[in-house]
This record gives C-alpha cells, sequence and structure tokens, in this order.
C-alpha cells in the first residue's frame, strides 16, 4: 500500500456510473412492477453496492480501509437501459473514487444475477468514473517558476561551523520539489539582529518567500519568533496552526513549537522548525496550498 501518512485529512468526493442494457421492454417492465422472481432489483442492488462500498479495501489489495461519510446509489431508466449512480463522500487522506466505482460494479452485478433468468442478454458496460473532487487535483496553485525564494539557517553551531546544516538544506530540497527555485541560502547565528537583517534585505529586493528554519523552540537562543515578528505587517495564524496540529498528530511535542508566519509587505515569511523531522512535517502540512496565498495577495480569485 502506498504510505499517506504524510496526507492531510480533506473532504473527498467521487461519482461513478455504470449501465446495464436488457434486451426487452418486458425485463425493465417487470423491475419496475417488482415482479423479479428473486426481489426487489433496485433495492437488493442498492444494498449490495453500499456494501461493497464499504469493503472496497477487502478485495482490493492497495486501497487503504477509510470512513464512509457519505453514499448514494440511484438507478435511472431510459429505453431498455438502467443508469446506476454511485456517489461516496469521506473527509480523509486518499480519495473514494475506487469505492464508488466498486459500489457501481457490484450494484450492476447484483442486478445482473438477478434478471438473468428473465433475460440472457443482460450487459454491464460502461463502468467508469464520472467526478472526482478533493486532495491535491483540486487545490489552485500559482505558477511557481516565478516566484523567488529564499531559505535562511538560524544556528549558532551551524553558523560557527561546529555543526553541519540538515534542516535547510531539506528545505530547499522540498522546494525544488515543488518547481521552486531557491534563489539565496544563508546561515546566521541565534540573534536577533542578524535575523532580522537577513529578513529586511530580503524583503528588500522583493523576494515573494522566504523560510527560516531553526530557533522557534523554547530554549533562551530560540529567537527567532521574536526576530521575524516586529517586521511583520499582517500575520497569517492559521499557516502555523495547521502545521502545529499535523505535527501534533504524529508527536507529542509539537504543540511546543513557536513558529509563526505572516506577510513583511509583499514578501510571506514562514518559520519553520530546526530539526529536519520539524522541517519535513511542517512543509507536508502546509504546502503546496499555503502558495495560494500569492494569488490572493495580488488580488485574483479562483473559484
Amino acid at each position: 500500500m502506498v504510505d499517506i501518512t504524510s496526507k492531510s485529512n480533506t473532504l473527498r468526493q467521487a461519482i461513478a456510473a455504470a449501465t446495464i442494457t436488457v434486451s426487452k421492454q418486458a425485463t425493465i417492465d417487470a423491475i419496475v412492477n417488482r415482479q423479479v422472481p428473486k426481489g426487489d432489483v433496485f433495492e437488493f442492488s442498492r444494498a449490495a453496492g453500499l456494501l461493497a462500498i464499504k469493503k472496497t479495501s477487502d478485495v482490493i489489495p492497495d486501497c487503504h480501509p477509510l470512513p464512509i461519510e457519505f453514499s448514494s446509489i440511484k438507478h435511472e431508466i431510459s429505453g431498455l437501459q438502467i443508469l446506476i449512480t454511485v456517489e461516496v463522500h469521506t473527509i480523509y487522506k486518499t480519495g473514494v473514487e475506487v469505492e464508488a466505482m466498486h459500489g457501481a460494479s457490484v450494484t450492476a452485478l447484483t442486478m445482473y444475477d438477478m434478471l438473468k433468468p428473465l433475460d440472457t442478454e443482460v450487459e454491464i458496460t460502461h463502468i467508469r468514473l464520472v467526478q472526482k473532487t478533493g486532495g491535491k487535483s483540486d487545490r489552485f496553485i500559482p505558477d511557481t517558476n516565478t516566484l523567488s525564494c529564499a531559505v535562511v539557517v538560524c544556528s549558532d553551531t551551524v553558523s560557527a561551523g561546529s555543526k553541519q546544516d540538515l534542516s535547510g538544506k531539506k528545505a530547499v530540497e522540498k522546494l525544488e520539489a515543488l518547481g521552486i527555485t531557491v534563489t539565496d541560502y544563508t546561515i546566521v547565528a541565534d540573534e536577533i539582529q542578524d535575523i532580522q537583517q537577513q529578513l529586511e534585505k530580503y524583503v528588500e529586493e522583493g523576494y515573494h518567500l522566504v523560510l527560516f528554519t531553526g530557533g522557534t523552540g523554547l530554549s533562551p537562543r530560540d529567537v527567532t519568533p521574536e526576530a521575524v515578528e516586529p517586521l511583520l505587517d499582517r500575520m497569517v495564524p492559521g499557516v502555523m496552526e495547521t502545521a502545529r496540529n499535523y505535527g501534533q498528530q504524529r508527536t507529542p511535542y509539537a504543540m511546543l513549537s513557536r513558529g509563526i508566519a505572516g506577510y513583511a509587505k509583499n514578501t510571506l515569511v514562514i518559520t519553520l522548525p530546526g530539526s529536519v523531522k520539524g522541517v519535513i512535517e511542517t512543509m507536508d502540512a502546509i504546502f503546496p496550498q499555503v502558495l495560494h496565498t500569492f494569488t490572493v495577495a495580488a488580488g485574483s480569485r479562483h473559484d
């Protein structure tokens, strides 16, 4: 199974369909009049389809078990065809398109089984995904090639040369994986003045995004939030609220992070933890969706 532990829960929806074709009007009449010997075709097949939706992970090896929070199965007769429509919703880390298609398949197969004594030419056709929403495919992300970005490592030991930087390089790596070119990478000591001077330089140069790593904890030398906050014109508290919530689901110490985020003029500033794991988890929590702030800041709108 694919590892989805780094993903966040979002509302996921999918609609799938299948078509049943019969060979004669008498079959349709028997369905409508509830005269099929095996029972009410619509109700039996609906029940089977609902069970199939819930049991998808039991029969499709790579499907993750997930909470089904809404499901609906509808039948529509058109001539000698019956269109089956299945809709499934969840709030989870992965989508429900396979669940919807599995539901449509089993609904159709149940109908076939119930109708075959009456009609030997029943066919199941066009099992397909009609629509899916939620997840990364729905996120509107601006052109990352237009963004200028810098990464600043705040660390006494790294700046003194007694320790190698890993967290800042990991931040660079993850940004580049998103198509964002990091045009400046620098290391400063845990000094408020040094941190502020570096940020003021980037703001003056018109950088779109500046990431700081380190100095967001509770040790006496952790001063990154104190250095950055006075230079921010507008806070974006939801960014770090999301990061801390995400982190707290993975470690009980995420609540101790004092990271902040906001705009200094037109520069988005985000302060990350100093550990590699902290950088990975924080960036997984907020990227790429945080990049939508550039679209909003520019005054454009995505519906």
